[in-house]
């Protein structure tokens, strides 16, 4: 075989690892801590035998998908330390929390001496660089595995239409993290592991600073208090993993019972934020910002609805009509007009119509024309009745610049994201931005005709706007909602996967589009046709009755 690398083209012979046909380049490559390879634009192990001609790139955690795997492989390493100090203890990794991961023991204490232990046995198990070994079965060699194993470790993967099962193997403690794994426990030469609330934190490096780990700071109590709720729910409910909810999905009225109670649930959060507003008592504006595909179109039709059941009259104002003109446009680093910046609204004419509207002045509203990039006037008034409320959605909405002339007790802020607290097992979580990208997938090709390919392809870029504009600015918010429904990746899985398979191996984004088809194998589907036209969920795909 041939491996092409950085133009070099390098022979192999048969029965060598990735690894040990590149071993003179890794050696000189000026990548450190090299932790996979991307082959063929697939994210694959050292230890991957060549068996075919391919292009291969380093991957550190530098990359995002190598700190993928470098999260990845700390949680079975802190699940190595568990099983090894504390045989029968239950854990859970259960969510995200700025950059490290949050988890909890059902049936133990944590205390300091717990979290002292496993953190000096998680850095024993790194400093002996312990090699982490693949193990590949059929689905009946499996079967006859968890036979003599009282364990669900690994498990699921027996419960979906699946070749082959695979566990990592480090000396006799397996698991099994859903994706490509460190080749050994030497890799892990940045983390921490503290005492956090009831639980704990497994602490890693930041995407840009990968050497080093940020003072610890108490992550966003809003958010932590969202998820909280959320994972309590889903526990009360006994569907917290996938695994439940297929069980869940399989009974005769269950999908229906899934879609009536998270209807619910959302409806009561929402006329609770209603009822907040409304207590306030001095509110004239809502302010409402959240990432991508968080859902806030229909949060804020459904927002608006409750609060006239409240008396209150919602009117809507669009932040896209106030940009500056486009000669006047910020630019960012590449020279390219920098779309969100704050900066690229013209704060002063909005702040200045804003007071006036508070005032009782009429206004005349603009229209920004995007194919001229400029602001024109066609005869919108506004003039806001004592009964009524601006409600403002928007990237910027958090951020006090964006309203900086209007008192700040004339505002109530709200932030929503889809907050994902459900798992694949009590190891492997679900991300929040994951469940994002799949909305947005959907949402894309439905609404505006993009490929998957075009999304994932733009979404480093989103995540990028949301970091530097929205998440810095969570905790001004008044209140949160959580947009997460249990089912959804249930019944976005027949819109995306379809959308996924289409990216050819020869696209860069092959290798995202083959990890999260990964991820939504293990759902079963739900039928889109159960979800009412109110839900949250039809504003990605369609049908959805605050559509415009």
């Amino acid at each position: 075989m041939k491996i092409t690398y950085e133009n070099e083209i390098i022979e192999v012979a048969d029965g060598l690892t990735v690894k040990g046909a590149l071993k003179e380049q890794i050696e000189k490559s000026s990548i450190k801590d090299i932790i996979a390879v991307r082959f063929n634009n697939r994210i694959e192990s050292l230890n991957m035998l060549v068996t075919e001609d391919g292009t291969a790139e380093f991957i550190n955690r530098q990359d995002k998908d190598g700190r993928i795997i470098y999260i990845r492989g700390l949680l079975f390493i802190m699940s190595k330390a568990f099983k090894e100090l504390y045989p029968e203890a239950l854990l859970n990794v259960n969510y995200q929390l700025s950059n490290s991961m949050f988890g909890r023991v059902d049936n133990m204490e944590i205390t300091d001496e717990v979290v002292e232990k496993v953190k000096t046995r998680m850095q024993e198990i790194v400093d002996k660089d312990l090699p982490i070994t693949k193990v590949v079965m059929t689905q009946e060699e499996a079967e006859e595995f968890y036979k003599n194993e009282k364990t669900v470790r690994g498990k699921m993967q027996t419960q979906i239409d699946k070749d082959k099962v695979s566990l990592y193997f480090c000396e006799d403690y397996y698991n099994y993290f859903y994706g490509t794994m460190p080749i050994s426990t030497g890799f892990a030469k940045v983390f921490d592991f503290v005492k956090y609330r009831n639980g704990f934190l497994v602490k890693y490096p930041s995407l840009l600073e990968p050497d080093i780990l940020q003072p610890h700071a108490t992550a966003s109590l809003k958010i932590v208090s969202a998820m909280d709720e959320y994972d309590e729910i889903n526990r009360l409910l006994k569907i917290n993993t996938v695994y439940r909810l297929n069980k869940k999905i399989d009974e005769p009225d269950g999908p229906k019972e899934l879609i009536l109670f998270s209807e619910a649930l959302h409806e009561k959060k929402i006329a609770e934020i209603a009822g907040k507003i409304k207590e306030h008592g001095n509110v004239r504006m809502v302010l409402i910002a959240g990432p991508s595909s968080s859902g806030k179109t229909t949060f804020a039709g459904k927002l608006g609805m409750s609060l006239r059941v409240n008396g209150i009259k919602p009117v809507t104002i669009s932040v896209d009509n106030y940009f500056v003109e486009r000669k006047d446009n910020p630019k960012d680093e590449n020279g390219n007009y920098d779309f969100e910046c704050i900066e690229a609204l013209d704060l002063d004419l909005l702040n200045r119509q804003l007071v006036d509207l508070l005032a009782g002045k009429e206004v005349s509203l603009p229209t920004f024309d995007f194919t001229t990039g400029e602001k024109y006037y066609k005869g919108n008034t506004l003039k806001l009745e004592d009964d009524q409320i601006l409600i403002i959605e928007g990237i910027h909405c958090l951020n006090d610049k964006l309203t900086s002339q209007v008192p700040r007790e004339n505002k109530f802020k709200v932030y929503i994201s889809d907050l994902t607290v459900l798992n694949i097992d009590y190891y492997n979580r679900i991300s929040t931005t994951d469940t994002r990208l799949i909305r947005r997938i959907v949402r894309d090709n439905n609404f505006r005709g993009y490929s998957a390919e075009h999304t994932l392809r733009m979404w480093d870029s989103v995540n990028r706007g949301e970091q530097k504009n929205i998440f810095p600015y969570q905790e001004e918010a008044d209140c949160m909602f959580n947009s997460s429904i249990v089912y959804e990746l249930s019944a976005l899985k027949p819109y995306a996967e379809k959308l996924l398979e289409e990216i050819p191996d020869s696209c860069r984004e092959y290798s995202e589009a083959r990890r999260l088809l990964a991820m939504l194998r293990y759902f079963k589907p739900i039928d889109s046709k159960l979800i009412p036209n109110n839900s949250l969920l039809r504003e990605f795909i369609g049908g959805s009755i605050f559509e415009s």
